[in-house]
């Protein structure tokens, strides 16, 4: 099991600058982890698994390092899109709408900032979520 000061603190700074302007979101200890909550609901999860309980990370980073993940969630209809072309992102194993991302010197912040916003109007009571800026129109 890991606690937050397993995930690197220039990760978990970043995440809580995306997180923190969010209406009414709190970050809080998980089981393994930070997670991000609006009210009951987790937005965002944090963490550095264990490769040897969930070997599906173990392709995704050098020998020698652990993976920190980012799970959050998606439109069903997105997931496919998101997921197909792997890594850094994929399907996680719980939720028919998860998606965990491996996060490191390869992510693009400014996708996963829309990511968690998304995330998070998802799981937000409507009028939180209407709180944020409208969505761009797709292209």
């Amino acid at each position: 099991m890991t606690s937050p000061g397993d995930v690197p603190p220039e990760i978990l700074n970043r995440l809580r600058s995306i997180c923190r302007l969010l209406p009414e979101s709190y970050e809080e200890p998980a089981w393994i982890g930070v997670r991000w909550r609006i009210r009951t609901r987790t937005f965002a999860h944090v963490y550095t698994p264990d490769v040897d309980r969930s070997p599906v990370y173990a392709s995704y980073v050098p020998a020698g390092q652990e993976p920190v993940v980012m799970t959050f969630r998606v439109p069903v209809d997105d997931l496919l899109g998101l997921t197909a072309p792997g890594f850094p992102f994929l399907r996680a194993h719980w939720g028919h709408d998860v998606v965990a991302a491996v996060l490191g010197d390869h992510t693009d912040w400014t996708e996963l900032a829309e990511l968690i916003t998304d995330s998070y109007r998802g799981m937000a009571p409507k009028f939180l979520a209407a709180r944020l800026p409208a969505l761009p129109p797709l292209t």
